[in-house]
């Protein structure tokens, strides 16, 4: 198959920024999906190092994305392990904060979210399709607003983010292809396959934390 060569020509070849930043990207994955507050340094490193590459490429909005995603790296990290309720209740000295607990969000909810996030993924597009030299236009300006949209969900842990997940990275893989990018590529349908089983794992630790068995899923180990 073309683009399992492609794949394995593209891990010999790529650079050592590459290497790094997918490896990272896989531990964050893992992490966020076993809840684990060492994924949102790992997260960091890996788009800051995609920052460059795609910038490199004229993948504008990819590039701008990451430098959001370190953004809510930060972010993710704080909500994780400080955003939730205090210990004990209530406020004061010496209370110790848990981090935010899963959520799930209605469907009426949900749309709400896809068409506001859809209608700015359309202006946007427009005007990197007339005023910008990027390439795939409306494509990347998708993948960037609903991406953008997903992370404050995965910070926010709304369990429905993995689904949002599902369909980004499928359109990613094809715009990564277009672009040569074929390990990202490979990576991207691994994570495309671990959003589906993610989302299986934080909604049944959803259920036992609202059956009140798991109060906080959050790990920090």
């Amino acid at each position: 198959m073309e683009w399992l060569a492609s794949i394995s020509a593209d891990a010999q070849a790529m650079s050592l920024w590459e290497g790094i930043a997918v490896a990272l990207a896989v531990v964050y994955l893992v992490g966020a999906m076993n809840s684990k507050l060492w994924c949102w340094p790992a997260a960091f490193v890996s788009t800051l190092i995609y920052t460059v590459l795609f910038w490199k490429v004229a993948l504008l909005m990819e590039s701008l994305l990451n430098v959001y995603y370190m953004a809510m790296a930060v972010y993710g990290f704080w909500m994780w392990r400080y955003g939730g309720s205090v210990k004990g209740g209530g406020a004061g000295v010496g209370k110790e904060r848990q981090g935010v607990a899963m959520v799930s969000w209605s469907l009426s909810r949900h749309l709400q979210l896809i068409a506001v996030t859809a209608v700015v993924a359309l202006a946007l597009g427009y005007v990197m399709s007339n005023y910008t030299h990027a390439d795939f236009a409306y494509l990347d300006a998708a993948t960037t607003t609903f991406a953008v949209m997903t992370t404050v969900l995965v910070a926010l842990k709304v369990i429905e983010n993995w689904l949002y997940w599902v369909v980004i990275d499928l359109v990613s893989i094809y715009l990564y292809v277009s672009k040569g990018f074929m390990l990202t590529s490979a990576l991207f349908v691994f994570y495309t396959v671990l959003a589906f089983y993610s989302y299986w794992v934080w909604r049944k630790a959803y259920l036992q934390q609202e059956q009140g068995n798991c109060p906080n899923t959050l790990t920090a180990t």
